[in-house]
């Protein structure tokens, strides 16, 4: 008679493998990363815009930007650290249905306090559907090429890059501002209805004691992707008492933690301090608006390479050198950019900066979560991608006032941040290519 063994939550799922239902998962969060990416960038393409409707300074108008940003940081720490208590699917439904309507709202904002106001609260809901996307995604895939599937997760965010990039081009010369905002929101509403399918994660319901359910979301994944439904007694170690954040910092994660906050804080310095004012850096080189916006889609689209080539490479050379490779080559395409002269030099180098940075944002998004146990998967995602909305609040004042000195002093302090973040990235990197995921916090040793 054959007998079954215990088996955990990672074992069933690649017992299960990859198939159907992570491909539709990939569809259903990876049209929420569209929309999330789109709605960052849009903000930068509206700038201008706003600027001229409400008579603003573009002190006034960083202030807007910095308002998202606050939101976004509030939102990461506040949905980040409750999801490990009341779940994924909760927090995966809300966070979205805050971001659709206050978004939407800000495109009918009468005055550019009002919109500072409701592109904080969209933010709140924006910072808290980006690592809970990452993470309830990363707890369905098997270990084999989980951070390919990862990193292509985070492709989508090119998707929207270029959606916004051709929306701005499309839409900001001919109607201003106000549609383009109203757009991202929309596809929202989208995002929100086709959700409404997605189940719990197994993996937290295993570490909060609900077994059987974990058991039959298992069973319902295994007949989807057409087979067996895994046979043994599920075990996962209960959630251990205390407070999660305080447990980024117990040993063996506190070095994984430094590492994380600091590259976080790094590329989102450098690539929103490029981004959000790269309209403006084209103009200032003497660039029509409407050769602004064809070239910031040149830039979106070489992305989507960028991605595709960090995917590759990070089941072959691993998270730690991808990553750090990208963020370095990062920063040196981005000086260049500040001192090449002629179309084509600064294109090509333009180009080739966002082709490595979002290579480096793929990477990055698709290692935090391997890093972090179930129990504060959440938490740490969430914490360590605020420290990106912080540098998010700091870079749009800081990019005016650096612009105002001359183009070069800003793009050489964001290829300084993203040369900083490779080297602590090769100095403080854990490899995590081909190992399962965890579900608890180790204690100590000698605890």
């Amino acid at each position: 008679m054959a007998t079954t063994r215990a088996m955990t939550v990672q074992e069933a799922v690649d017992r299960i493998g990859f198939g159907r239902f992570q491909k539709r998962l990939l569809g259903v969060c990876g049209v929420t990363w569209a929309a999330d990416g789109a709605e960052v960038l849009l903000l930068g393409f509206a700038l201008p815009s706003i600027i001229g409707e409400f008579g603003i300074t573009t002190a006034q108008a960083g202030l807007v930007a910095t308002a998202t940003f606050a939101g976004m940081l509030v939102g990461a720490w506040f949905w980040g650290t409750i999801s490990d208590y009341i779940g994924r699917r909760v927090g995966f439904q809300i966070t979205v249905l805050i971001f659709a309507l206050f978004g939407l709202l800000s495109a009918f904002a009468p005055s550019w306090e009002w919109l500072a106001l409701l592109r904080f609260v969209t933010g709140f809901g924006l910072g808290g559907a980006l690592p809970l996307d990452f993470s309830l995604y990363a707890e369905f895939l098997p270990t084999r090429n989980r951070g390919r599937n990862l990193v292509i997760l985070e492709s989508f965010w090119a998707a929207g890059t270029i959606i916004a990039a051709g929306l701005a081009w499309l839409l900001v010369p001919s109607f201003g501002w106000r549609p383009l905002l109203a757009t991202s929101a929309l596809a929202a509403v989208l995002v929100l209805w086709i959700r409404r399918s997605i189940p719990e994660s197994p993996r937290y319901l295993a570490i909060s004691g609900k077994n059987d359910e974990a058991r039959e979301i298992l069973a319902g994944i295994a007949r989807e992707n057409g087979q067996p439904e895994p046979e043994g007694e599920l075990v996962a170690d209960e959630r251990q008492e205390g407070n999660p954040v305080g447990k980024l910092w117990r040993p063996g994660l506190r070095q994984s933690t430094l590492m994380l906050w600091i590259a976080w804080f790094c590329i989102s310095l450098a690539y929103y301090g490029i981004f959000t004012w790269l309209p403006q850096a084209f103009v200032a080189q003497g660039f029509s608006s409407l050769q602004t916006y064809q070239n910031t889609f040149l830039l979106a689209l070489a992305q989507v390479p960028g991605f595709f080539s960090a995917a590759y490479l990070i089941e072959r050379l691993g998270r730690r050198n991808t990553l750090g490779l990208y963020l370095i080559a990062s920063g040196v395409f981005t000086f260049l950019f500040a001192i090449v002269t002629g179309f084509g030099g600064l294109l090509a180098s333009a180009m080739l900066m966002s082709f490595f940075a979002l290579g480096a944002w793929g990477s990055l998004y698709a290692w935090t979560p391997e890093l972090y146990p179930t129990e504060i998967r959440t938490t740490g995602m969430g914490w360590a991608s605020g420290m990106a909305r912080v540098a998010g609040i700091i870079t749009p004042t800081l990019g005016g006032i650096l612009f105002g000195y001359a183009l070069v002093s800003a793009l050489s302090t964001w290829a300084a941040a993203f040369v900083i973040g490779g080297i602590v990235v090769f100095l403080l990197g854990v490899e995590t290519k081909q190992q399962g995921l965890s579900d608890t916090v180790s204690e100590p040793e000698g605890a």
